[in-house]
């Protein structure tokens, strides 16, 4: 199971780095700033459908909402706070989230780590010394031509997968889990319309 997870998990994330989220500065009477996020949005809804979350849905601003039922008997559910998870699909309007071309560095060795699509882009171990711990693991970046896109995609990512564990796993107990996907994030509007509403 875990493999499959995990796996799961890595092709998610690839899949939702490759579609360009970026939000826009300086939009005026736009929500979000951005179409293209709502495309994101729509996709989220979809597989949160799929994954048996009956009332996931998309406002008309792209915020994404859905509850994954609690397992517990009925005597414990109310017992049991509700917890929500919350991630944003838009990405940095500061590098070109456009045709992201995701690299996987299996089992990496250490040391620095030149981006492939463009050479002078380097990750150096003096500038990111946590690198180091991570030898032995996987990284993901991107090719260097654009942003990777892991803010917030890695988490929505996370979140996603951990509906669909949970929805395989029927012997580890939860509560109701209440998620949300918000637009703009990255210019500091989603917030602010999602209390407005």
């Amino acid at each position: 199971m875990e493999d499959r997870l995990r796996q799961v998990l890595i092709d998610r994330f690839i899949r939702y780095v490759q579609m360009d989220t970026q939000s826009q500065e300086d939009v005026e009477n736009q929500y979000p700033s951005t179409e293209k996020q709502k495309d994101f949005s729509r996709l989220l809804v979809e597989e949160l459908k799929a994954l048996g979350l009956k009332d996931a849905g998309m406002d008309e601003y792209g915020y994404v909402m859905a509850t994954f039922p609690s397992n517990l008997p009925k005597e414990k559910i109310a017992k049991v706070p509700v917890i929500g998870f919350l991630g944003h699909v838009d990405t940095s309007p500061d590098v070109s989230g456009k045709d992201v071309h995701p690299i996987i560095y299996e089992k990496y060795s250490g040391g620095d780590i030149i981006l492939l699509g463009d050479k002078t882009q380097v990750l150096k171990i003096k500038e990111n010394p946590d690198l180091e711990l991570y030898i032995g693991n996987d990284i993901i970046t991107s090719d260097g031509t654009t942003l990777l896109g892991a803010d917030d995609k890695a988490g929505i990512a996370e979140i996603m997968t951990m509906i669909d564990c949970l929805k395989h796993r029927t012997d580890v107990q939860h509560g109701k889990l209440r998620i949300g996907f918000t637009p703009d994030e990255e210019v500091g509007m989603g917030t602010k319309i999602l209390l407005i509403q």
